[in-house]
């Protein structure tokens, strides 16, 4: 698999995987560069990609800023299938320290309704975080939705990972959403390939037990996948003190970076690791994909 969005930047250009089975077909969000405004910023929207394989992907929709409060962009999107709908979660951007998560839903996995309280979560400012929320996860486990965000610290410096929870019957309305380890973050940089960043948790359930893959450092310092292990989603144990997934050598399409990760389950049981990169440092970005098998201690990346 090797995608990237040429609606908007011709060379391609995708971030951000997230994946789900929808009917008899599968779905993929990914962020987008819709347009950049008169000073050269990009304005970011969510693409919609279509597959009957995971290989293979064609665009069919696209999700772009309408809200006031989207106004700046929207991006980093994550899914969650509940009741024949898709649930989107997404987050602001272009706003600093302001920028939260919201929420939409849908019918078709297409065309999506926002949420009338978005934005439905950003932490409380505090002495780790300055309030801002982006890349959401969210899973049930134990009877609730676990919402994991990165955030930064209150020099706007480190990004590290923070958790919500809601309980089973929400409608993930803003006042459902409760921080939890409000004491500090529940994982932060601290290997040196961790770089000043730990973002982009996506969490899987493996017979009771959670595991987090995580993407590390910022954007092609380079950024590489990490994975860590919990039993109560809100403490967490990393599985190495080395990468799961690194960068890929000189040369090659992903060696600046190998980064943002989804993990996704098939129907048939088979673990994927979705995950962005690309070799010019950021001109450009697409998305590929892994096997990942699993032993006694965890998850392994499989040879194709």
């Amino acid at each position: 698999m090797f995608f990237g969005d040429t609606t908007h930047r011709k060379s391609g250009y995708a971030k951000d995987p997230h994946v789900v089975r929808f009917g008899n077909r599968y779905l993929m969000y990914y962020s987008v560069p819709i347009y950049k405004d008169s000073t050269g910023a990009d304005h970011w929207g969510i693409g919609i990609a279509e597959s009957k394989d995971l290989t293979d992907w064609q665009k069919v929709g696209e999700l772009t800023p309408s809200a006031t409060y989207e106004k700046k962009g929207i991006c980093a999107p994550g899914a969650l299938l509940r009741d024949g709908k898709v649930h989107l979660f997404y987050q602001t951007y272009g706003n600093g320290r302001s920028d939260a998560i919201c929420h939409a839903v849908s019918s078709d996995g297409i065309h999506f309704e926002r949420n009338p309280t978005n934005p439905i979560f950003h932490p409380a400012i505090s002495n780790w975080s300055c309030g801002r929320a982006i890349d959401a996860e969210v899973i049930k486990f134990k009877n609730q939705y676990f919402l994991y965000f990165a955030t930064r610290d209150t020099s706007f410096k480190i990004q590290q990972l923070g958790v919500a929870v809601a309980p089973a019957t929400t409608n993930f309305n803003r006042e459902d959403w409760q921080q939890k380890a409000t004491a500090g973050p529940i994982l932060k940089p601290e290997l040196p390939w961790e770089g000043e960043c730990i973002e982009a948790a996506s969490v899987i359930e493996r017979k009771g037990v959670l595991y987090m893959f995580y993407a590390d450092a910022y954007n092609n310092w380079p950024q590489q996948i990490g994975v860590a292990r919990s039993q109560d989603g809100v403490t967490w144990q990393r599985l190495a003190n080395e990468p799961f997934l690194k960068n890929g050598a000189p040369g090659t399409w992903n060696s600046s970076e190998s980064g943002h990760p989804h993990i996704f389950t098939d129907t048939s049981g088979k673990t994927y690791l979705f995950y962005q990169g690309n070799n010019d440092r950021g001109k450009s970005w697409f998305l590929s994909k892994k096997s990942v098998g699993w032993t006694s201690t965890g998850p392994v990346l499989e040879q194709y």
